[in-house]
Formats: structure tokens, C-alpha cells, sequence
């Protein structure tokens, strides 16, 4: 199979390009895949295509832009030009641009890859039910969100137009399902980037790191775990340091900075800025567990499947998708309820106070994380492709 893969890769910073690079890793071990085409917004040159793992061909095609206007056409047209067998679109509502004209344009790709005959499947990693507009930053009155919303819902029958969606969470597919009716919904799993040799699940001497990690500043926001920890270290005697890893959102430029001036007093927290893919195994194991200060889900988490990876505790706020992530993986954590520092405080103090429990979950997330490896995840893609039997599958390793 000659497969092509419509995404942001790196070293783009268009948001889904890490994950691209670990789909790409894991497809061309694939025997059924002959060649990969990336069909980017990169540059071939630029384009991190050096695995150490032996593999197919892989050929990269510069041929659209972040807030293009002609996407949908440069697109179709390296489509044409590659001749792929398959094309698979990884996808979130604002993967092709922050302007809503451009993003709203290069949703009508995988429809055009369709009628152009060439099997399409979107991996679509979040959808507008469940996204909380006001906390994600973009839409903050009502009038807005209910514009906004309509239309969502005339993008999402336009996403719904390719052969087939996959999504990472069972509720998307009965919302897709019920709402809009649709026929050509598939369940298939966010899966594991990287699985590790099981860790020691000791940690490193020195302060006990507490860490965050994501792009800040619409609904993931710091305020609340530094205010936490600054309550848990007053009642525990142990040394604590804040570990926030990532950068400001694109939508919320000067957030961290403006974190740090506000907080300059408060001790012992590290902003490591943007952090390289090779750095991140580091940013994991050095952690003592990994805390989650989001006001809303857009979506699956692969920061949570990364924790798991590296074998940590994780807490998490009282989310719908979140939670239901977690059940059906079989991920465990400590809950808080959102925005709430007396609540997130108390579940820190648990597992700082609680060495044992902490390594319970810890033990119990890297299990999760070690069912769903990319390489399974990549193979029900091919399935799925290849029209074989898929959601079987699906549910024998859900409740495994």
C-alpha cells in the first residue's frame, strides 16, 4: 500500500506534528506499506524523516500552508500528482489555520480526496460537542458560540463526508452517530507514543517534582497547581518543586511570562519552555507525577498517554472525555474538580504524602499505556483501510 498522510510534522509547530512523526515511525514498519508520503507543511529539507528502526520509503511534500487560503486545491493537487492508494488526514478543526476562513477551507480535503476516488479516513482528534468554546479561547459571548457552533456543525457534515472518521473516544462516535447520523464512524484508540522498559518507579533524590506539561494560557492554565503546591508545603515536609513544561498556546502569546512575573516570589518553579522530542523521556522520568490544570477537554491527551508510558501518577481534573479517556484505558488517578485549589491541593498532598499509592497508579497507568502502543494503533488504520475487521479488535484490548 502506498500510503499518504496529510499533516503538520516537524519541526512545524502546528499543533498535532509530534504526533504525526510517531504515526509515520510506526507505519513504515508495516510490511503491507511500500512507500509513506507525507504531504506536509514543511519543507522536504526541513522534514525530521531519520529513524533508527529500518523501514519503507518515505517521501515528503510540501503542499500547504497554516492559514492558506488555497489548501484545498494544493492538496487534491499533490494527491493527484503522488497517486497514493490511501490517504489519511490527521485533523483537528483548527489544523489548517487560527483564521476561520482557511480552517474552515482545508476541512473540505478529505470530501475532495474522495470523489477523486482514493480512500480517505480523518483521524479527527477532537469535535465541537465536546469542546468547551470559552475556555478554549475562542469564543467568549453567546452569540459567538452559537455562530461558532453552527458552524461546527456544518464542518463536521463536511469532515463526515470522507469514507471514513476515526475518532479516539467512544462518546465522540455516539454523538457522531446520534446527531448526525453517520454510518462511517470508527473507535480506534489515541495509543502510546513510546513504551519504555518498565521503570524502578523510585524517584530521583532532591525536590519532588510536580510537573505540567502542554501549551498554556486558554484551558490549561498554571495558576491553580502553583497556588496548590504552595498549600501542600505548608503541611508536608517534604521539598516540592513546580515543573511546567511546554509554551504559551498560539491564542494566548505572553501567558507564561506573564505567570512568572506573578508568581517571581513563589520558590523552587522551573519553566522549561518548548521541549525537544528527545528531551521529553527526561521531563517524564524525573517526575514525581503529572498534573493536569485544565478548565476544559478538547479531545483526547497525549500527555496522558506519555505519563503512563513513563510509568507516573497523574491527576486530573473532573472532566467529562478526560474521565472517560481514563476508564476505557484503564488509566488510573486522582481526581480534582476544575479551577478548584483546595481540591487539587488535597489529591497533591495524597500522593506526596502517600509513596505507596502513588506507585500503585503508577504501576497501573504504564499497564494502560503498554496495551495501546503505536504500532497496534497503526494497524487498525490499515484495517481499516483495507475494509478488514476493526472494532473487534478495538474492544477486546479496551477491556483487556
Amino acid at each position: 500500500m502506498k500510503l499518504a498522510i496529510v499533516t503538520a510534522y516537524p519541526p512545524s509547530k502546528v499543533t498535532l506534528n509530534e504526533y504525526a512523526y510517531h504515526l509515520v515511525k510506526h507505519f513504515r514498519q508495516h510490511q503491507e506499506v511500500t512507500e509513506l508520503i507525507l504531504l506536509s507543511d514543511v519543507t522536504p529539507e526541513s522534514a525530521d524523516i531519520t529513524f533508527e528502526e529500518d523501514g519503507c520509503k518515505i517521501t515528503v511534500k510540501q503542499c500547504w500552508k497554516f492559514n492558506g487560503y488555497r489548501n484545498v486545491f494544493t492538496i487534491a493537487k499533490a494527491i493527484k500528482a503522488t497517486k497514493p492508494d490511501a490517504v489519511l488526514y490527521n485533523l483537528q478543526f483548527m489544523k489548517f489555520g487560527d483564521k476561520k476562513i482557511p480552517a474552515a477551507l482545508g476541512l473540505f480535503s478529505p470530501w475532495l480526496t474522495k470523489m477523486m476516488k482514493v480512500k480517505s479516513i480523518v483521524l479527527l482528534h477532537n469535535i465541537m460537542e465536546a469542546v468547551d468554546l470559552d475556555s478554549a479561547g475562542f469564543a467568549s459571548n453567546n452569540l459567538k458560540k452559537n455562530v461558532f457552533n453552527f458552524i461546527g456543525e456544518m464542518l463536521t457534515r463536511v469532515v463526515l463526508k470522507a469514507d471514513n472518521v476515526a475518532v479516539t473516544i467512544s462518546k465522540y462516535v455516539d454523538i457522531l452517530e446520534e446527531k448526525y447520523n453517520a454510518k462511517n464512524c470508527l473507535l480506534i484508540p489515541h495509543g502510546t507514543f513510546e513504551i519504555p522498559d518498565e521503570p524502578d518507579y523510585t524517584v530521583a533524590e532532591g525536590p519532588l517534582k510536580i510537573m505540567t506539561f502542554g501549551k498554556f494560557g486558554t484551558y490549561k492554565k498554571v495558576e491553580v497547581l502553583i497556588e496548590a503546591v504552595e498549600m501542600a508545603r505548608t503541611v508536608t515536609r517534604k521539598e516540592l518543586e513546580i515543573v511546567i513544561a511546554g509554551t504559551d498556546n498560539p491564542n494566548t502569546p505572553g501567558y507564561l511570562e506573564s505567570v512568572r512575573q506573578k508568581y517571581k516570589d513563589v520558590p523552587n518553579i522551573t519553566f522549561t519552555g518548548y521541549v525537544a522530542e528527545e528531551d521529553v523521556p527526561v521531563i517524564f522520568s524525573e517526575s514525581a507525577m503529572v498534573v493536569f490544570p485544565y478548565t476544559s477537554t478538547t479531545g483526547s491527551s497525549g500527555v496522558l498517554h506519555q505519563a503512563g508510558s513513563y510509568g507516573k501518577a497523574v491527576i486530573m481534573p473532573n472532566l467529562g472525555d478526560l474521565k472517560t479517556l481514563v476508564e476505557e484505558e484503564g488509566y488510573k488517578g486522582l481526581y480534582f474538580e476544575a479551577e478548584d485549589v483546595i481540591s487539587l491541593y488535597k489529591a497533591i498532598n495524597e500522593l506526596v504524602a502517600n509513596e505507596a499509592y502513588r506507585t500503585l497508579i503508577a504501576q497501573t497507568n504504564y499497564r494502560a499505556a503498554t496495551a495501546l502502543p503505536m504500532s497496534k494503533i497503526t494497524k487498525m488504520y490499515l484495517n481499516a483501510f483495507q475494509d478488514k475487521a476493526l472494532n473487534t479488535e478495538v474492544n477486546s484490548i479496551l477491556a483487556a
